[in-house]
Order: structure tokens, then sequence, then C-alpha cells
């Protein structure tokens, strides 16, 4: 959430940024400035009526004590009436002034390109090498079955569509890409964490997921609780009202999460397989820390994702997003994509962000500066991976006639050098 007085001060570049971001209703900053204003009238006004309260009050005390009962029952009706005069529009106004800021996105950085549409964003750079497959090689759908890793029509009859049910080896490799990438984010200095799965409504305003994403995320509506799309959100959420030590910084957390996400709409062929599903693995990370510091935690994350895919040697490229591709409450993004040979197209498979303190505004997270002063952290978090995808690009990459062989990272992991019959 921005911060109230930086838009008062900054109100034309906040536009401007803003506008990088293709908001649509500029207007309401316009409406927030306004309603601002009378706020801080409505304050001022009150500040004057309770002097004056304080005052006449001491006067009914004096005139108490002097026996004048009649002077201080007057005086006791003049503070009723100036009781009376406190302006009830205050409540309503910063109530509509937290109903707006909870609707203003995060303002880009200034590196953000300034395009629209997923086509516009840039390429940072590419690594690793696209394989060259045999003449049979199929998608990694068809693989699934061949080697009985998933079972999409089981999954569809428990739950419904976009609900796989891993088995066998397509389980167990499940299980050693996440205890892999839980061993790598560690082995960094990453403290693991298993949170919940749910999470309560403060807990999804506080990331920014509501009310951007309401219509993506599952609501246990008898308890008001919202199935997590990723374990950012509870993870953040540990430190929400905290004021941490400026020594304690960075704090760094990983946790790996099943995730919910509604993806309302979806369909046709890039949803095929493991390309996109409502309920999926992934393995997080999530920093807190001192804002001088994190655009360079923030290129230490990207660097730090970029050497767990050249450990899955898998070919990929990072992407920095436009602004019209950004998530609502990030200031700078990075997509990783790794190329899927079989299907001959890149797939998202990690995203790591700088929310700068637009999450730590909401959850109020801070620490203390030098000078005893609280300050806001700022949050980062990133994707160390999702699995689906992952899953699809092995699968494929690796495919040849006598089994999918798989990087040499997850041998030990997953028992076997290949997936056989």
């Amino acid at each position: 959430m921005l911060q109230i007085s930086y838009i008062r001060q900054q109100t034309a570049l906040v536009k401007e940024k803003l506008a990088v971001k293709h908001f649509k209703q500029i207007a309401l900053i316009d409406e927030l400035i306004t309603l601002d204003e009378n706020l801080r009238n409505y304050k001022r006004t009150e500040e004057e009526i309770f002097s004056k309260i304080n005052a006449v009050s001491k006067e009914i005390g004096q005139l108490m004590a002097k026996g004048n009962k009649d002077l201080a029952e007057e005086k006791k009706i003049e503070v009723a009436n100036l009781k009376s005069a406190i302006i009830p529009g205050k409540l309503e106004t910063e109530t509509r002034i937290q109903e707006i800021l909870y609707l203003i996105p995060n303002l880009p950085h200034t590196s953000v390109p300034k395009g629209k549409t997923p086509e516009e964003n840039e390429v940072v750079r590419q690594g690793g090498t696209k394989p060259v497959l045999p003449v049979n090689a199929v998608p990694h759908w068809d693989l699934i079955k061949q080697y009985d890793l998933v079972d999409f029509e089981t999954g569809v009859k428990i739950t419904g569509s976009g609900f796989p049910l891993y088995k066998g080896k397509g389980a167990k490799l499940q299980r050693a890409l996440i205890q892999y990438f839980l061993d790598y984010n560690t082995a960094a200095g990453y403290t693991e964490y298993l949170p919940p799965l749910l999470v309560n409504e403060a807990s999804a305003y506080g990331t920014g997921q509501l009310p951007d994403k309401e219509g993506q995320m599952y609501h246990a509506t008898a308890d008001n609780f919202y199935l997590i799309p990723t374990a950012e959100v509870p993870v953040t959420n540990i430190y929400r009202d905290d004021i941490v030590k400026e020594s304690d910084l960075p704090i760094k957390m990983t946790a790996y999460t099943p995730c919910f996400r509604r993806e309302a709409g979806s369909f046709g062929a890039d949803v095929r397989g493991l390309n996109r599903v409502h309920q999926f693995d992934k393995v997080e990370l999530v920093q807190i820390v001192h804002p001088d510091t994190s655009y360079d935690v923030l290129e230490d994350m990207v660097n730090h994702v970029e050497k767990l895919l050249n450990t899955l040697e898998l070919p990929y490229r990072i992407l920095r997003l436009c602004g019209g591709d950004m998530s609502f409450a990030s200031a700078l993004t990075y997509d990783f994509e790794v190329y899927s040979a079989a299907q001959q197209k890149w797939l998202e498979v990690s995203s790591v962000s700088n929310f700068e303190n637009f999450q730590t505004n909401r959850l109020k997270i801070r620490y203390k500066d030098s000078d005893g002063k609280s300050q806001l952290v700022h949050s980062l978090n990133g994707s160390s991976l999702a699995l689906p995808r992952i899953v699809a690009c092995l699968l494929e990459n690796n495919q040849t006639e006598n089994g999918i062989e798989l990087p040499a990272v997850l041998h030990s992991y997953f028992g076997h050098a290949k997936i056989t019959n």
C-alpha cells in the first residue's frame, strides 16, 4: 500500500508511474488528495474543540471546588455542546481513504519497460541449450500416460479439472524436486518454514492478494479463510505488526506448499497437461530486508534461481516485465521461462519480485533505525521453483527411446538416473 504522505507530496509523479502500469482509475488519486485534505481539516477542528473541552473541563473542576455548582452546570452544558460540534464525517472519510489506498497498485521501478502486453517484456539474458529431440518426440501429456506418472482423469473424478493425481514415479519425482529445491535454498541461508495453507482476510490484504486477486482465490466462506495461491502470503505475514531488529536483517525464508488458483476462464492448448492447473506444488523464497539493500537482494535472488535452473540443465530466459504485465504489488519483477522443446514454446516457471515497502506498509513490518525511529522494511519473493512446468520440461526435453533421462543433480533424490516403464 502506498503511503498517503508520498502521494500528496508527489502527486504528478505517482500518476505518471501508475500510467506505466496502465492503471485505469487515475481519478482516484485526485479523490484521495481531496479526502486527505478534508481529513486534515477535520483533525485540526477536532484538536481545537478538544482543546476547548479540556479548558472548560478544568474550569468545571475549579468551580466545583469553590462550591459554585450552578456555574459548573452551565459549563457542563457548554462541554456537551462542544462535543456535539465534533464533525461526524471524519470516520467515513478515513474509511474511504483506506478503501482507495487498497485499490492503488504499487509504483513501478524506473527500469520497468513501458509496455502493456507480455510480448513487450524485455529479455534480460538466456542460458542453457535447447535440446534436439528424437523425431518421434511427444509432449509431456503423452509422456505422462506412457510412463503412468499422473492420472488426470481420476483427479477430475475426485475434485475437478485442473487437480492432477500424481502416482508412482510421478509422485516420487515431485517429492524429489521439492526436497532438492528446499535443500538448495537452505544451503544458501534460507530458513525453512511449513506454513498453514489457509489464511485469514487480513493476511491476504497484507500481501496484496486482496482486493486485486479475489476472483483467483478459493474462498472458504464459512470461516472467511482463503486457500493460499502461494507460500508468499503466509510466510510474509509471519512478521506482520512486528518491529524487527535492524541487526537481524535480512530475514531469509523458504517454504514448500501446495498452491491453489482458480484461474477462472482458462482453456485451450495453453492449459493442456501440466501447463496450467488449479492445485500445484511450489517452493517459495521470501526476504525481509533493509530498504537500502532491496535491489541488491533482488539481483542476488535472480542469480540464485538462475543457478538452480542451470543445475537442472534446462534452457531458460529471464524477462524484465513491462508495466502492463506486472502484478498489483510489485515494483520490479523478473520472470523465468523454461523452453519446452516438444511444445516449442517458453513456459513461465518463476517470478522474482521486489515489493519495496508496498506490502510492509500494509503489514506494518518495521525496524528501528539508528535514531530510534520506526521505518518500513522492504519485502521480496520468488519462486524456487514452481513444479508443474518444470516437470513438463524435464519430461519433454530429456525424452529418449529408452526412457526419460534426469539431470545428475536429481539422481540421488529420485533414486534413479532415468524414468522407465
